[in-house]
């Protein structure tokens, strides 16, 4: 069984989808490439892990996201649909093997995730780092981007993964603080804050992003809060997507939240400050990961420049000021 732990729980009512969630079964020549490619290199993907909705569109333009350090997790997230057990030993030969399937795939950005891993000393922090320097050795002009579990109780693992520069940091908070106790019940929201702000002091100049789910129970205001909570952790990108249940045995789907409602987190995200927000009922970390950083790298240049011309104006006008007041 993928979760053991959840078969003793009583079955969740499952909700129709609305027909804004609903989406194709992959068919494409492509799609079946990836998959060729992925199985060929001996890798996992999230993709298929977490049985994500987008897997067809994404594979059909070879856009796959790698999963390292094992399919089973040793968390029980209720909202995941990744394996829970005992993982196997890490494999020294994934981080070439990603680099490979990468290279053959053409990828110009590829997101890198895992399973959480506390049975290691630093959490997988070293192999995130292997995975992120073969890439670079095998195809330098592919921009890079984790996506990282909590490090909960693993001293200096995030410095492990700063040191390894990947292009992109991202941590997901997933939900409210509130629900955390059923939601991720391994987890600690304030921790998850910690590092994503740790990230930062270790190289203010890397981005930083994090992604919550909506449709939980969470309300409008927590939702907020959240946002507020990521911005005085100076993060940069925030994605916001629709929780779908894996299973019945999974956390219920509360709600399902309306196209509308989402281009409204997307303008109170960027009223707060974020540089880059992706807020739509189909929403993922990874979801247009590669055309999102560079909406991310054009969004800090853009300031950076504004920042420069009001320095200058600023300079110039005050220049200015002894010489009006002869």
């Amino acid at each position: 069984m993928r979760h053991p732990e959840k078969a003793h729980k009583p079955d969740n009512p499952t909700q129709p989808k609305p027909p804004w969630i609903r989406v194709k079964a992959p068919t494409s020549d492509t799609y079946h490439e990836t998959r060729k490619i992925v199985r060929e290199h001996n890798l996992k993907t999230v993709c298929e892990e977490a049985a994500c909705p987008n897997i067809g569109e994404c594979w059909s333009k070879k856009h796959a996201t790698m999963m390292i350090m094992g399919e089973v997790c040793t968390r029980a997230c209720t909202f995941c649909n990744v394996a829970t057990g005992k993982p196997d030993h890490l494999d020294p030969f994934e981080p070439t093997n990603v680099a490979r399937a990468v290279a053959r795939l053409g990828l110009a950005h590829v997101v890198t995730t895992s399973v959480d891993r506390d049975d290691l000393a630093d959490g997988g922090a070293e192999h995130f780092a292997a995975v992120i320097r073969a890439i670079r050795e095998t195809t330098p002009d592919t921009t890079t981007e984790v996506l990282t579990p909590d490090f909960l109780r693993k001293d200096g693992a995030e410095g492990t993964v700063v040191a390894a520069k990947p292009d992109v940091f991202n941590h997901n908070l997933e939900t409210v603080p509130r629900l955390y106790a059923e939601v991720r019940p391994g987890a600690r929201y304030f921790n998850s804050l910690r590092l994503l702000d740790r990230v930062k002091q270790l190289d203010p100049a890397m981005f930083t992003k994090s992604g919550i789910m909506v449709g939980l129970g969470e309300s409008g205001e927590e939702v907020l809060q959240v946002m507020d909570d990521l911005r005085a952790a100076d993060v940069d990108f925030l994605t916001i997507g629709q929780y779908l249940q894996p299973t019945p045995k999974h956390h219920v789907v509360d709600r399902f939240v309306t196209p509308d409602e989402f281009k409204r987190f997307q303008s109170m995200v960027y009223a707060k400050g974020f540089l880059t927000v992706s807020a739509s009922p189909l929403t993922r970390s990874s979801y247009h990961a590669g055309k999102d950083f560079s909406r991310l790298r054009a969004a800090r240049q853009a300031l950076l420049f504004k920042a420069r011309s009001d320095a200058q104006l600023a300079k110039r006008d005050g220049s200015l000021e002894p010489s009006a007041q002869w």
